[in-house]
Formats: C-alpha cells, sequence, structure tokens
C-alpha cells in the first residue's frame, strides 16, 4: 500500500497557498519552475516540513498534468473561464493530493474551498471546486487504470519528437520514467563509503550516493553536521573533470542552487558563484553556510 502524504498542519493551507502561488507564477508569468518555488517559499517563510508538503505537491501536479487535467475534465460541463482566475489551478493541485499523494478527502476539499476564497475572482467558483474536488475525490482514483498515462503527461511536441527519433516503446520508457519521482543524489565532502552506509544509499563509480529510500532530507544523518548536499550525480561530473583546483579560482555561472559551488569549494577552490536570481543566490548562501563553506 502506498503511504499516504503527511499533512504538515491542521489545515496545511500555509503549504498550499505557497503551491498556488509557485504554480501560478509558472503558468500565468511564465517563471522557471525552480525560481519560483524558490519565491514562493522564500516569501511563506514555512518550516521544513510545511515547504517539503508544498513541492510535493507542485511536482505531482506538474509530473501528472495530464491525467489530472483529463479527470477534471470528466466533471466538468465546459472548461473554466478565464475570469476565474486561478480556481482551475487550484483544482489541479487539489487534484495531485487526492489522486496521487492519497491526502485526507476532507482536507484537501476545504483547503481548495479555502483558497479559492482568498482569491476575488476564484471565490465566485467555490462551490463549483467544491463539488469537483469531492468527485475526484469519490470516482477519480477508479478512472487512472484505463487512461494512457505516458501519452497523457507528454507535451504533444515532445511525444512527436521522441517518436521520430526513437521506438514508440521507447517513447514510452521515457514518459514513464518522467513521471517517476528520481532517486536522490548526494555529493559528500569526505568518506564517501562511510556515508553510503549510513545513508543506506549506493555508491556510484563517480563518487555520488544514489540513494532510493525515502524519508525527510532535513531528518537523515549528516545534513544538519553539513556533511554532504543534494546534487545530481550526472551534474557533479564536470566539476571533476577541471582536476586538481585547490588555490585555483573558479567563477561558477548559473549558480543556485550552489551543488557545484559547494563541490568546488570542498575541493578546496576560490569560488565565485553567479547567478540571474537573486532569490534562487540565497538559496546558495543558505546551503554553503550549512555546509561551513565558504
Amino acid at each position: 500500500m502506498k503511504p499516504r502524504a503527511k499533512q504538515p498542519d491542521a489545515q496545511g493551507i500555509g503549504a498550499r497557498a505557497a503551491a498556488l502561488a509557485a504554480i501560478q507564477a509558472v503558468f500565468f508569468s511564465e517563471r522557471p519552475l525552480t525560481e519560483a518555488l524558490d519565491a514562493s517559499l522564500s516569501q511563506a517563510k514555512l518550516e521544513a516540513r510545511d515547504a517539503a508538503f508544498t513541492r510535493a505537491i507542485v511536482m505531482m501536479t506538474l509530473r501528472r498534468l495530464g491525467e489530472i487535467d483529463h479527470v477534471i475534465a470528466t466533471f466538468l460541463r465546459e472548461p473554466l473561464p478565464v475570469r476565474s482566475g486561478p480556481a482551475e489551478l487550484i483544482l489541479r493541485l487539489a487534484a495531485a493530493e487526492l489522486l496521487f499523494l492519497d491526502v485526507a478527502p476532507h482536507a484537501v476539499v476545504n483547503s481548495a474551498v479555502a483558497l479559492a476564497d482568498k482569491d476575488h475572482r476564484a471565490r465566485h467558483f467555490k462551490g463549483l471546486i467544491n463539488a469537483v474536488a469531492r468527485r475526484i475525490a469519490g470516482e477519480g482514483k477508479a478512472m487512472l487504470p484505463s487512461l494512457d498515462a505516458e501519452r497523457l503527461n507528454t507535451p504533444p511536441w515532445a511525444w512527436d519528437n521522441w517518436l521520430t527519433a526513437y521506438s514508440e516503446e521507447t517513447t514510452r520508457a521515457i514518459a514513464k520514467a518522467h513521471s517517476i519521482e528520481p532517486p536522490l543524489d548526494i555529493s559528500v565532502k569526505s568518506d564517501a563509503e562511510v556515508w553510503a552506509e549510513k545513508l543506506e544509499a549506493k555508491l556510484l563509480p563517480t563518487g555520488t550516493l544514489r540513494r532510493t529510500a525515502g524519508g525527510r532530507i532535513e531528518d537523515l544523518p549528516g545534513y544538519a553536521d553539513g556533511a554532504w548536499w543534494i546534487q545530481d550525480a550526472a551534474a557533479a561530473i564536470p566539476a571533476q573533470l577541471l582536476g586538481p583546483i585547490k588555490g585555483k579560482t573558479v567563477i561558477d555561472l548559473c549558480a543556485a542552487p550552489g551543488g557545484k559551488t559547494a563541490q568546488l569549494a570542498a575541493a578546496g577552490a576560490n569560488v565565485i558563484a553567479v547567478d540571474l536570481a537573486f532569490e534562487r543566490m540565497k538559496r546558495v548562501t543558505t546551503n554553503l553556510t550549512r555546509l561551513n563553506l565558504k
């Protein structure tokens, strides 16, 4: 049985409001996802557990957007009008929780209505949001097995390009992989084998630790002590190709969230980190402070 997502507080309104703000920035303002999430979480000032809940909602909504929209459309007589503002996004977030995160239906529905009530446009559609969310809670999951998830969740341009370059079997395999939460890749300052055992992770040939088990990142051994940081295995390779860099000056462009900056600094380089987004640079500073790196 899939574990039920832990809701951070009695209503989860703060986390869900931050998720809505982030996804509005993506869809309405066309901001990059990482930038939108960082800005939303920075403004919301949530506890770590609440922030993790926000990220889970947003990421699941985007990974499963095609399926979510199909289910929502089944319970709507016609698409929501532009004048409804974020009403559609509120429904998408609620559907992600109900269909894929296994959050208690009453909490999801009540929070969706509360979010709608806070927006001067969406509040006129809160009755509709309530009704559709309740139907998704009651009937939505039963619809999923019959859906072509890979096709629905993949943008047409990507699907067509993959079909041209690969077979349909490979195209579906790529699409399916995109819907799965990726493993956690970790870079350590030292003693990779020791930390692999402590973190229940696999030590890759490149030195990255790959952890597939779940759990809050902040609760894992060594996080609070600054022994390691999150960094995709592929992203860790470029800095390794530089060879010995102790005492050398390296400029890290597009530095946020700071994985390569930390990697370079841990190797003894003098690093100049640069990023266009001010909010994302705050994250670099926070990460380096936790790691005791300058």
